[in-house]
Parts: structure tokens; C-alpha cells; sequence
């Protein structure tokens, strides 16, 4: 068998961030505005959503016995869940979704942009993310299907056998360790097909956005891209994982407030308004950081047009970003 040769460079999650910065840091403004007009509400709205859904929820909270009812067979009354809450959860969810939609066709399409030294502008961004809004709703829901259909298939093995237990003649006990242990194996199970889904998924939307493509073709397509470099994925995928759960942690600081009667108080405004900021920065830094593994991957595979692959090749790219006085050129 042939040795394959050498990369002409090496990238790793490093050398992923520092090029994100380096281009954020170049059109401050640009990403400052895009962050404001579309990452802000989907980070205030995942800040206040807890404290929201507790006062909206608090004057009927269900019993654990309410969400694992659907477990008895003998239970008569299905669980009641308020209307409020339903619309009020529909509501967040589609407010996110659209909001989180605007923010990858806009960023991604000037981080791509910014990367070659174009000109990025605004009015172009906000296009984009109209434009490729259609292409990243069906890609979404497509990949969703695909994660619901590997669920779907463990609960029915695991509700096969269930039944297989009973009959044989076992009864089952849904509070027993034994009963625990089955369901955290199958947890377990489906947490590692999620996370090599991700990996493998990892510039799906960054695919949308450039491409132009949608639905199972840019999945299939980043799949191949990621081909050779999926431990930096696996790597970004754990480090925005990781400040995602700090975020979580720090935000959850102030929900005891919120549900004491505490979230007019200017601390928790003031909560609020930094764990937004901190969630902001979190969302603008991954959706640069997955561009630019797209761009590499491209350049690692050899898709790169022209003299941009002649320069990869030279093992440095060098980028005309301006600094403060505009004189000083970008080099990786």
C-alpha cells in the first residue's frame, strides 16, 4: 500500500481559534453588529428561558410521578401538561431557531469572506442569511430526522426488551438500579452516536452557506471533509462543549433569585445581562471556528482554488487583513 504523503501544514484546534480571532478581530464592528442583530437574542432568550418558564410554571408544577407516568401500564390518566407552557416552550424554540439560523447564514458568509481578505460588508451578510435561511431549515430538519430515527431505534429495542422480561414472566420495576443501569447503557449508547454524528457533521451548515447545497448533501459532504481531521473536530466539539456547560453553570447562579422573587433586583439584571454577553462571544467564536475547519479541510483535501492552494502549499497563507492602520498583512 502507498504511504499517503505528508500535509503540507498542520492545523489543529489552536491553530483553528487563533484564525478565528484574527479575522474577528479584523472586522470588529462587522461581527460586533451581526452578534447584536442575531446571537444577542438568541443569548438573552436562552438566559431568561429558565426564570421565564419557572414563573410561568410555577402555579402548577408536575411530580416526578407526572413525567415518568407514561412508564405505568396500569396508569389511567395521561399526564397533564398547561396549555401555557406548551406554546410558551413552542414559542422559545421557534424564536431560537430563526435567530440561530440568521446568525450561521450571516457570520459564516463573512468569516468565509474575511478569510481571503473581501470585502465584508453588512448589507451583503444580512443578504446571505435570508438567502441560505431555507437551505439551513431543511438541512436542520433533515439531520434532526436522522438523530430521531437512531432514538427511535433504541427505544423500541429497549421497550423490546422490556416486554421480552415480561414475558417471561419477570416483573419489571422502573425505580430498581437494575432498570437505571439499562436505561444509562442505552443513554450511553445514544450519546455516542450523537457525538459521532456531530464530529462527522461538523461544517455541515458552513457547506449550506458557501455550497449553496441543502438537505443530506452537505452532511454527506462534510463527512468527507472531515475525513483525516475528525479529532479536531472531536477537539472543538469538547472545548465549545465545555464553556457551554461553564455558561450553563453560571447561568443557573441566578434562577434561585428569579423563582425568590428576586429578578427585578439590578444583581440579577445585571446577571442577566453578563451571562447574554459571555453566551454572544461562545456562539460568534464557534461559528468562526467551524468556517475556518471548512476552509482547512478544503485546503487539506486539495479543493482549494488557485493561488489560495499554492500558498498552503508553501505551508503559510498570507491574507491582506489590515490592523488598526491598515498596512500590516495577516500570515499563517
Amino acid at each position: 500500500m502507498e504511504t499517503p504523503s505528508p500535509l503540507p501544514f498542520h492545523v489543529d484546534l489552536c491553530v483553528i481559534l487563533s484564525e478565528s480571532r484574527r479575522i474577528i478581530k479584523a472586522h470588529s464592528c462587522h461581527f460586533l453588529a451581526l452578534s447584536i442583530l442575531f446571537l444577542l437574542p438568541v443569548s438573552f432568550s436562552v438566559s431568561v428561558f429558565p426564570v421565564i418558564y419557572q414563573l410561568v410554571y410555577q402555579s402548577s408544577t408536575p411530580t416526578i410521578e407526572t413525567h415518568l407516568g407514561f412508564l405505568n401500564t396500569f396508569q389511567q390518566q395521561p399526564p397533564v401538561f398547561p396549555t401555557k407552557v406548551l406554546i410558551f416552550t413552542h414559542l422559545y424554540n421557534l424564536f431560537t431557531l430563526i435567530f440561530s439560523i440568521f446568525a450561521a447564514g450571516s457570520i459564516t458568509y463573512s468569516v468565509f469572506h474575511g478569510f481571503y481578505g473581501r470585502p465584508v460588508k453588512l448589507v451583503s451578510a444580512i443578504k446571505s442569511a435570508f438567502t441560505s435561511f431555507f437551505r439551513l431549515v431543511a438541512t436542520s430538519l433533515v439531520s434532526e430526522l436522522i438523530i430521531s430515527g437512531f432514538l427511535t431505534i433504541l427505544g423500541l429495542v429497549l421497550f423490546s426488551l422490556i416486554k421480552a422480561t415480561q414475558l417471561l414472566g419477570f416483573q419489571v420495576d422502573i425505580s430498581s438500579p437494575y432498570f437505571i443501569s439499562l436505561c444509562m447503557v442505552f443513554l450511553i449508547i445514544f450519546f455516542c452516536i450523537l457525538v459521532y454524528l456531530q464530529v462527522n457533521w461538523a461544517v455541515a451548515y458552513v457547506v449550506v452557506v458557501v455550497e449553496s447545497s441543502w438537505g443530506l448533501e452537505p452532511l454527506k459532504r462534510s463527512k468527507i471533509l472531515v475525513k483525516g481531521m475528525k479529532w479536531v473536530a472531536f477537539s472543538m466539539l469538547l472545548f465549545y462543549w465545555f464553556f457551554g456547560g461553564i455558561f450553563g453553570w453560571v447561568s443557573s447562579v441566578g434562577w434561585d433569585e428569579a423563582a425568590g422573587g428576586k429578578w427585578k433586583s439590578w444583581t440579577f439584571v445585571m446577571h442577566i445581562v453578563s451571562t447574554s454577553s459571555l453566551l454572544m462571544m461562545i456562539m460568534l467564536s464557534y461559528l468562526a471556528a467551524s468556517t475556518v475547519f471548512y476552509i482547512y479541510s478544503k485546503a487539506i483535501h486539495g479543493e482549494l482554488p488557485g493561488e489560495a492552494a499554492q500558498e498552503f502549499e508553501r505551508e503559510y497563507v498570507s491574507l491582506p487583513f489590515d490592523d488598526d492602520d491598515g498596512k500590516v498583512a495577516h500570515v499563517v
